[in-house]
């Protein structure tokens, strides 16, 4: 039983290292408070609009600024000291939180000023996670990427599974937006204090300024390797198709009393259950197939999740699918890590910063208008079996994705890690 545990628990490695540890520490607090404001901002919306296709549009806001920002912020951080670059964004981000915060104290009731301040906010978060993604391959060893990976996803969703539950207790309250809002402001501060902390990680090599050719650059590199396009093409499939999120306040309000909050935190509370017992993750070497099989099954869990009428059916559902996305969060995360060199990361996160941030808010769009001409059950469903159906055939057509095999799997956990030896906490 201690070798099934060990085989199979978490890889908590990664943890060794101070800088490391000191970054998912200030991701993790950050997270809570950020998801509270994702989910505080379409209640908000909802409320006032009584309009889905309203809480879609927070999901266009925010797509453009992080394409445009995540790309040219990811050219930025293979130019400049990474970790200056994640500490000046992230301040920005709190400054825009505390604008929501403001906005609703004065009752200003417009759904544009807020939009406005998810699109700043979103811009400046996207620069910020391209320079982390590209920090964490300079702090552990490539054989802990996927660890570091696993263990900064789970992280990441304790916090957007804890998140959901306390919006939606805080947004009940007198005054709950603002509470929420100024929730997230307060913990964001972990985060400022988090990257203050960490080393200084200038690029390897960097000689030039950021410029769009650069940005350029690294789509081209992306374009002539068929496994990092697939990578971002199946992720971009699944989210757009099959993201029900934009539709969780109107189905929570006319199905389940406006409990929304379980709506919310069950991919999360998923993706944290999968986490704990991910030891496999690391192991698998056919990743391009893995990759494809997790997408399948996190839309066939969103679209079996649209036809029941019962919240906990729903809540298990959502969770089956969050278990299915943390796992090719997690290999698409690793394939880039591991396959871009050092100079090209930055250009390369910010790619995945688009992808993966954008991805969803589109979906948001595409499901808020399809529910609001149709109907929020047909959004939900007809979208997690159209996701299933594309990224079968293109898993199976492109032969080099669904090939691709990895190096020799990481040693056991049970060995020493050969990082360096971890600085006095």
């Amino acid at each position: 039983m201690t070798g099934l545990f060990r085989r199979h628990a978490v890889d908590v490695r990664p943890l060794r290292i101070v800088a490391y540890r000191r970054l998912l520490i200030g991701q993790g607090t950050a997270f809570v408070g950020s998801v509270v404001t994702q989910v505080a901002v379409p209640v908000e919306i909802y409320e006032i609009t009584k309009d889905s296709l309203y809480v879609g549009l927070v999901g266009l806001f925010g797509l453009v600024p992080i394409v445009l920002f995540g790309l040219y912020g990811g050219a930025i951080a293979d130019t400049v000291d990474r970790r200056r670059l994640m500490l000046t964004m992230s301040v920005i981000v709190w400054i825009m939180t505390i604008g929501l915060f403001v906005q609703t104290v004065v009752n200003l009731q417009n759904i544009w000023v807020i939009l406005l301040l998810v699109m700043v906010q979103s811009g400046a978060w996207a620069v910020a996670s391209a320079a982390r993604g590209a920090i964490i391959p300079r702090i552990v060893d490539e054989e802990l990427v996927p660890a570091a990976n696993t263990l900064n996803f789970t992280v990441g969703n304790v916090g957007m599974a804890a998140g959901p539950l306390l919006a939606g207790v805080l947004v009940s309250l007198h005054h709950g937006f603002a509470i929420a809002y100024g929730f997230d402001a307060a913990l964001f501060t972990v985060m400022l204090y988090s990257a203050w902390r960490l080393p200084s990680i200038p690029p390897d090599g960097a000689n030039e300024r950021a410029s769009m050719q650069m940005v350029g650059q690294g789509l081209a590199f992306i374009a002539s390797n068929p496994v990092l396009l697939m990578s971002f093409l199946v992720d971009i499939v699944a989210m757009v198709l099959a993201m029900p999120k934009a539709l969780f306040p109107e189905v929570a309000d006319e199905r389940f009393g406006g409990n929304v909050g379980w709506l919310y935190a069950a991919i999360p509370i998923g993706a944290v259950v999968a986490g704990a017992s991910s030891g496999w993750i690391g192991r698998i070497r056919h990743q391009g197939r893995a990759l494809t099989f997790a997408i399948i099954g996190w839309g066939l869990a969103v679209a079996f999740s649209g036809f029941a009428h019962q919240l906990w059916l729903v809540v298990l559902l959502l969770a089956v699918a969050g278990a299915a996305d943390l796992v090719s969060a997690v290999y698409r995360q690793t394939i880039l890590q591991t396959y871009a060199p050092d100079e090209l990361r930055g250009r390369m996160q910010g790619v995945f910063v688009a992808v993966v941030a954008g991805g969803p808010r589109l979906g948001d769009l595409r499901a808020g208008g399809t529910a609001s001409a149709t109907s929020a059950q047909f959004s939900w469903v007809a979208g997690g079996f159209a996701c299933i159906a594309v990224v079968a055939v293109a898993g199976l057509l492109v032969r080099p994705f669904w090939n691709y095999r990895t190096a020799d799997p990481s040693p056991p956990i049970s060995e020493p890690a050969p990082s360096a030896a971890p600085e006095p906490a």
